[in-house]
């Protein structure tokens, strides 16, 4: 209990998360020109419905690790909402600039997972693709866990497994195209890379006035 009371203030950040939503649903419900940017190997991928499952998981995913991650390593948590934050907003830039569109193929009460495929299809309009925001948050937290130290192996597994399949379940679903997923990836090891290398320096500082 008393870490949860020291934990709570910084758990209260996680509100970006809702507020970051909204934005993204405002954006996805006004449509503007979208542009295809699907590539030759994108026709090749094959429509696997069962992959709805993962990428639907992904909404606990997220939340649930950037908790486990607050509990864990305040720190790495911290980095992870921030890298989080920034590139979602850079990808609302990019949506509103340059919006692109996925093709999503026809789906028939027939298809296995029907109900659950159509529900995002029907909540999520094929806008707002490029970067990828499910990609994006996901690859943070297989990047943040890299750092969070003692953690059960099976997390290890867990975090890296899932997250491989919830970023292949954006191509598989039919939400994606690859270019979604590389410039997702692309920015945030960029992000990522320089708020660790700026909060680095920053201990490293510390550590000299200290020693003084």
């Amino acid at each position: 209990m008393e870490t949860l009371k020291r934990k709570f203030p910084f758990l209260l950040l996680l509100l970006i998360i809702p507020a970051l939503g909204f934005i993204y649903t405002v954006l996805n419900e006004n449509p503007r020109r979208a542009t295809s940017i699907s590539t030759a190997l994108d026709q090749h991928i094959p429509f696997i419905p069962v992959f709805i499952i993962p990428y639907i998981i992904w909404y606990a995913y997220v939340l649930g690790y950037l908790i486990y991650f607050c509990f864990k390593d305040t720190k790495v948590y911290i980095k992870s909402l921030i890298t989080i934050t920034i590139g979602e907003c850079i990808c609302f830039i990019i949506f509103f600039y340059f919006q692109t569109t996925v093709n999503r193929p026809e789906i028939s009460p027939e298809v296995p997972f029907y109900h659950l495929v159509n529900f995002i299809y029907e909540n999520d309009r094929p806008f707002n693709c490029f970067p990828s925001i499910h990609v994006l948050t996901t690859y943070v937290i297989m990047l943040a866990s890299l750092h969070i130290k003692n953690k059960h192996p099976l997390h290890s597994i867990l975090i890296q497994g899932m997250g491989s399949l919830i970023i292949l379940s954006t191509l598989f679903v039919k939400q994606h195209v690859i270019w979604d997923m590389v410039g997702s990836m692309f920015l945030v090891s960029y992000i990522y890379g320089i708020i660790f290398e700026l909060v680095n320096i920053r201990i490293a500082q510390k550590a000299k006035t200290v020693e003084k």
